[in-house]
């Protein structure tokens, strides 16, 4: 399945210097929701002379469907095609995507709506850390 950003397919060329994004994933026939942020990378570690060194690796954002285990186990029964993704926000920094994640859920009322999957949100922010 497809990414989608301001109505266009969003690929692996798209990225550019963005860190991750905020996104929303919607069952199309009963337009339950779920809200989250997912990373373009991840922490990795390789053999350099003989030594540790850390690097970033690509994720799997391609195929990524959530973190939620009751959106999860229903994608798997109800198959991929009847859910759409959706990219909210292109973040520059792991802080600003924290933000803008926790903002659309308290924007939504999703925590307290059963139209939303998502049952919880934790987050710790600072001012300087956005961009």
């Amino acid at each position: 399945m497809t990414w989608y950003y301001q109505g266009k397919e969003f690929t692996e060329d798209d990225i550019n210097d963005h860190f991750g994004f905020v996104y929303l994933i919607s069952h199309i026939p009963s337009g339950r929701k779920y809200i989250g942020k997912k990373f373009f990378s991840k922490a990795g570690y390789k053999q350099v002379k003989g030594k540790r060194k850390k690097i970033r690796k690509t994720s799997d954002w391609l195929k990524y469907w959530g973190s939620n285990k009751e959106l999860q186990e229903e994608i798997k029964t109800n198959g991929e095609e009847q859910y759409q993704r959706e990219i909210l926000y292109l973040c520059k920094s792991r802080s600003e995507c924290s933000y803008y994640e926790t903002y659309e859920i308290f924007v939504r009322n999703a925590l307290l709506s059963e139209s939303y999957y998502n049952s919880w949100v934790s987050v710790k922010v600072r001012k300087d850390h956005l961009i």
